[in-house]
């Protein structure tokens, strides 16, 4: 639709330096480059270092894509946290530079409502709870009153970073989580691990420690992978249960990195057909950060008549979700 906006979104809050564009409506692009780690986790100087080198091609390639050029956009979207300092001032930097040279407007975006959005913009859900896994993030979410409120959230590590740490630990590489799936199939033998859900809360450092000490016991490693998943996603699938009954939404998605899991897919359509919810998770090529997210935020907050002022687009490592007004869900779409 021409009325639309036409919104560039930069995406650069960890491993991932993406851009893309999108409207309220459509997704047109999406160019993404992930930072691999020699060894180890992310390590957020050389993301940042990967990210500059990649981000004049990751532009070329979503315009080129989309069709357009920078003078055609409305806006430029960026996402200004959470995630790494370093790799997120390289995102922020452009932006504002784009914003700038070509006299656009500048939109901040929050990169865990990103993906609760385009979760719902790729699944068709108008109103889902949203159980939103990745590397960085555990969070139990849904709509209420112009924000997305946070209903259950790790207290420690994010079950992305359990499953990835214990992955490197014991030698299977990155990404962890499909790897540890992978030899988990083969497991017979459930073990005890910690089962930590705090009211609506969870913890997941007990897990990793209690699961490396039996891989060092000499217990099978398909066991303990068999034993660290059922375990870790049990815990995540009662809190979402209890979030599902507390606000009686008729809509379940699973959004972030960790939503290409099919076991925890599984795991969460049945409980979500016990209560009589339709259980549907992100579209895959979207699942992980992306520029496509951010751009569709943003297309939508600019249409609500969200910007920043480039001198006050400082980045937020520690933005949460729910600090965040979101008044797309609170009325209709309106033209800025």
């Amino acid at each position: 639709m021409k009325d639309e906006p036409l919104v560039l979104g930069i995406e650069s809050t960890a491993h991932t330096f993406g851009v893309g564009v999108a409207t309220p409506s459509r997704v047109l692009a999406s160019a993404d480059y992930s930072y691999q780690p020699k060894s180890g986790g992310i390590h957020p100087r050389e993301a940042a270092e990967h990210h500059s080198r990649v981000a004049g091609r990751a532009l070329a390639e979503a315009l080129r894509e989309a069709g357009v050029s920078v003078e055609d956009v409305d806006a430029v979207a960026v996402a200004l946290g959470p995630g790494m300092g370093p790799c997120l001032r390289v995102g922020a930097t452009l932006a504002r530079y784009l914003a700038v040279r070509y006299a656009k407007p500048l939109v901040p975006v929050n990169h865990a409502v990103a993906h609760v959005e385009i979760a719902r913009f790729t699944t068709g859900f108008e109103d889902p709870l949203v159980v939103y896994i990745a590397g960085g993030n555990t969070i139990i979410t849904t709509f209420v009153e112009g924000r997305y409120r946070v209903f259950g959230e790790t207290l420690d590590i994010p079950l992305g970073n359990c499953l990835d740490t214990f992955a490197r630990e014991v030698g299977l590489g990155f990404p962890g989580t499909p790897k540890v799936e992978e030899l988990a199939a083969k497991g017979s033998k459930l073990l005890e691990l910690p089962y930590v859900v705090k009211g609506q809360d969870l913890q997941f450092s007990g897990l990793l420690t209690k699961a490396l000490r039996l891989v060092r016991e000499g217990e099978r490693l398909e066991d303990v992978c068999y034993s660290l998943v059922e375990t870790a996603y049990s815990m995540l699938v009662e809190v979402a249960e209890r979030a599902l009954a507390l606000t009686g939404k008729r809509e379940v998605t699973l959004t972030g990195g960790v939503a290409r899991s099919r076991l925890l897919c599984e795991k969460l359509e049945k409980m979500a057909e016990l209560h009589g919810a339709v259980f549907k998770p992100v579209e895959p090529r979207f699942a992980g950060d992306n520029g496509a997210m951010i751009a569709y935020t943003g297309a939508l907050a600019y249409a609500s008549g969200v910007t920043i002022r480039v001198e006050d687009s400082r980045i937020r490592p520690m933005w949460r979700l729910d600090q965040v007004d979101v008044p797309w869900r609170a009325g209709g779409f309106r033209k800025p």
